[in-house]
Order: C-alpha cells, then structure tokens, then sequence
C-alpha cells in the first residue's frame, strides 16, 4: 500500500546520516499507523540496523536512553536551529521475559522484519524504508511504500486490535501490552480480536506483575486520550485487569440509583468520566466510588462524599499518583455534592420560600471558596456539570453554576481574607501580646480567620488584637 506522507525536515536528517553511513532506517511504530490512517503522527520514531556504539559516533549530540535495548536519542538541529529528539532503536529480537515485562536474552539484529516481529499488535508492526527515498530536506507531502508483513494494513480497515503472531506468546512476554490493546481500541475506536481478547484473559496473572506506575501510565492515556473512555475501562472489566488496580470501581455494577439516575453506579461513573474535562476525568470516574459502600436500599447514600475521599486516597496512593494530584482529587470529591439553591420562573410559592430559607449568605460563599480554594473552583464546576451531563433524570439545572460563579466573583472583588496569610495580623504579633507559641497560638488564628469569613470588617489589626486577648483570656 502506498500513502502520502510529509516527513519533518530533521527526521529527514537523521535518515540522511545513517543512509550516509550505509545503514538503513525505518519509521516504524505509532507514526506509520496513524499515516495509515490519515492521521498526522505526533511523534517519529526510527529503526536501524546501525548498532547503539555506531549510532552514538554517527550522531555527537545524542543521548544513550536504553543502551540495553539499542535506543538512542539522536539530537539534531532543525532548519530553524531548534535542538528536536528523535529516537532511534536498532533493530532487536527477544525473548526470556521475566517479571511479565522485561526480556533478559535480547540480540540486536540485521533484519527489519525479525524486529517487527517482536511488536505488539499488527498496526504497531508496519514501516516506512526511508533510507530508500531521496529526502533532500522536501517540505513536500511525498508517495511513499508501507511494509506491512503482519497485515496491520487490513486490520486497519477491519477496525482489529490483533496481536502479532501468536497472541498468548505476546501477552505472556509483556503484561503491559493487556493494558495496551484496552487502552488501543478506546483511543483509536477499534475492537480487540476475538483470539487476541481470550489471550488477555488468560494472561491476567502476567499483567498483575507489572509495576503499579506503568498500570497507571496506560490508565491516564486511556482517559486522556480516548473520546470515550468508558470503552477502554469497560475493557478491563472484561478482561479481568480493572481488578488488579482499582477493583473498588467495580462494586458499582448493579447497584441502583432508584431516585435521581438512569444508571447503575459502575455506569453512571464511566458516562461522567466520558462528559469529564480532561482536568477531572479521574475525579469524575471516581466521585461516586463510595457509593455502594453508603447504600441505604431507598435510593440514599448519606456521607458518600466523604467516604469517597478516603476510599480515593487509598486508591491514588497505591497506584503511586504525585501527593497534589492525590490532594487535588480528594478535595473534588469531597466537596462534589454542593447545591446552590436558585430561583426558577416556574416554580410555586411555596418552593420560592423554601429557596429563600436556604440561599447562600455572602459568609456561605466565602466558606465555601475557602474550602475549596480559589485554584480549584473552576474544576468542581467542571465535575459538577460532568455529572449532570451524564444523567438525563438529573435535577440539576445549569444555571446552578452560573449563579454561583457571579456571586463569588462579586466576593472575590472585596477585600476578602480566606486564608489565615490573608489575615491583618500575624502569629508575631499574637505573640507580643503575650499568646505562647504553639498549638494554642494556630487555634486562635484560625478562630480569628473563622470570624472574619463571617465578617469581613473584623479583618483590621486592632479589632483581630482585640478578638485574639478575648480568645486566649488576657
């Protein structure tokens, strides 16, 4: 098959040196696939037969990443003098996969084709000869020829996640590559192959001895890179993988939601991850997770917010996310339930009397931005609408948002202390008036803060000098 490609002048370059040397060069991977499929490649990666001691002489500027397995990062300078990276890998076999990851016996190899071998899927196992083109640094979109002995080209069209060769040889070589084909047919749309898919199954045991960082790294990009990633998690599901890193999501399956909700909670998570910004599409998946946990049988589910969070820090923390990340997360989920009561054209007397009872003080909303913090409101709306989005028997009514959004931005605009820093006195000063350092002394500065969210007027020198002798009876 023959595509049109436009190759970057510097991956030009790198072709040129190594043909130069009378080596050949491939694009290979990712890039190729995505040419295939009329997609314009993110990144470039090569294949030679040079081997990484060659490669490192031929290119000064380069960096070996991998020298067991033959990677080198070649630094070239484009035509704008910009320092670009291109990986490039000699071509290699393997075998003797130990820890379900990582082979002990690799060969560097002369034959493109024993390296496509080694690939995961047939789409993955396609290339580009570019040492056989006349490249001469063209801007130009050129015709060039796919090699493709795996058939990736057909499973293209076919719309097929298929493994390379013998599908249970794969999975049990590499437990990450189970994750992979999930994450594969969400980002990309297409179905696992039947035979590849039973393969997975039977290699869970394989899968469940990858790091828990790796598992997370291929969980992210199936959130982050999918329109829908409920296609991809669901996968996992089936396989028997969700299990290994995050089997409290699964407790969600059957349980109804009798009141407010179509779905089911395992569904109803995986709808508001799909609605999600990409910012809380992990919040989104999991702001529910303690839902079945909270079951009251009448379509309640009292305290799920903060049951939540903890079930979330437990579940972050052991698949290794960085602790703000970890923060972030539990802060969203513990505060995704809030309700900002509005008034509505259509609603009775009665229940525009039971909104005025229950709107929001100026203090309401200055507690509620100190709760959350300032940097994380815009994200709780986005989880917030995510949710209703995702549910067409919802009550929640946009506007909610809206409202709310105008009467912190009309709080934000005064002279508002929401931090004990935003305060006009300090802990040297309580201590000149005799406070003692200590626990005593960050009790009172946060009483003091306390009532200055309730009025903000309090926040002067003088008058938080005179509420602090109160507190600490001097």
């Amino acid at each position: 098959m023959k595509v049109r490609i436009q190759i970057p002048e510097y991956v030009q370059k790198v072709s040129r040196m190594l043909s130069k040397e009378g080596f050949e060069c491939y694009l290979v991977g990712g890039a190729v696939r995505d040419v295939v499929m009329g997609l314009d490649p993110h990144d470039y990666d090569l294949a030679t037969d040079a081997l990484p001691d060659e490669m490192l002489n031929i290119f000064p500027k380069s960096v070996s990443v991998g020298a067991k397995f033959g990677t080198v990062m070649a630094l070239v300078q484009d035509s704008h003098g910009e320092t670009m990276e291109v990986e490039v890998t000699t071509f290699r076999s393997e075998s003797d996969y130990i820890d379900g990851r990582w082979p002990t016996n690799i060969e560097f190899v002369k034959e493109i084709d024993k390296d496509l071998g080694r690939r995961d899927f047939t789409i993955n196992a396609m290339a580009i000869d570019l040492g056989s083109l006349d490249l001469e640094g063209s801007k130009e979109e050129i015709e060039v020829e796919v090699y493709d002995p795996y058939d990736g080209i057909k499973d293209i069209e076919l719309k097929k996640i298929r493994a390379v060769g013998t599908p249970l040889e794969r999975f049990k070589e590499d437990g990450l590559r189970a994750f992979k084909a999930c994450r594969l047919a969400s980002q990309i749309g297409f179905e696992i192959d039947e035979e590849t898919f039973k393969a997975i199954v039977e290699c869970v045991p394989v899968a469940a001895q990858v790091s828990m960082e790796r598992i997370r790294d291929e969980f992210m990009k199936t959130l982050l890179k999918s329109s829908k990633p409920s296609v991809g998690i669901d996968l996992m599901r089936q396989a028997g993988l969700l299990r290994l890193f995050m089997p409290e999501l699964l407790e969600g399956l059957g349980v109804e939601q009798k009141m407010f909700h179509s779905d089911d909670v395992y569904w109803h998570s995986l709808r508001t991850c799909d609605s999600a910004h990409d910012s809380v599409k992990l919040a989104a998946l999991l702001h529910d997770i303690a839902k079945p946990r909270t079951d009251m049988g009448n379509g309640h589910f009292y305290g799920h917010d903060a049951m939540g969070a903890q079930m979330v820090e437990e579940i972050l923390r052991r698949m290794k996310f960085p602790q703000a990340e970890v923060k972030r997360v539990i802060l969203l989920i513990k505060n995704h339930m809030f309700y900002y009561p509005h008034m509505q054209d259509d609603m009775t007397e009665e229940e525009k009397n039971n909104i005025e009872l229950h709107q929001w003080s100026d203090s309401a909303v200055r507690r509620f931005i100190q709760r959350v913090g300032i940097d994380n409101i815009d994200d709780l709306f986005k989880l917030r609408l995510a949710d209703a989005q995702s549910n067409p028997m919802t009550a929640f009514k946009p506007e909610e948002i809206t409202l709310l959004q105008q009467r912190i931005s009309t709080v934000l605009q005064q002279d508002m202390a929401f931090k004990v820093a935003d305060l006009k006195i300090t802990g040297e000063d309580l201590v000149s008036i005799g406070i003692e350092r200590g626990p005593e002394l960050g009790k009172i500065l946060k009483e003091l803060l306390d009532m200055v969210l309730e009025d903000p007027m309090l926040n002067t020198k003088e008058k938080l000098i005179e509420n602090a002798k109160k507190l600490a009876n001097i």
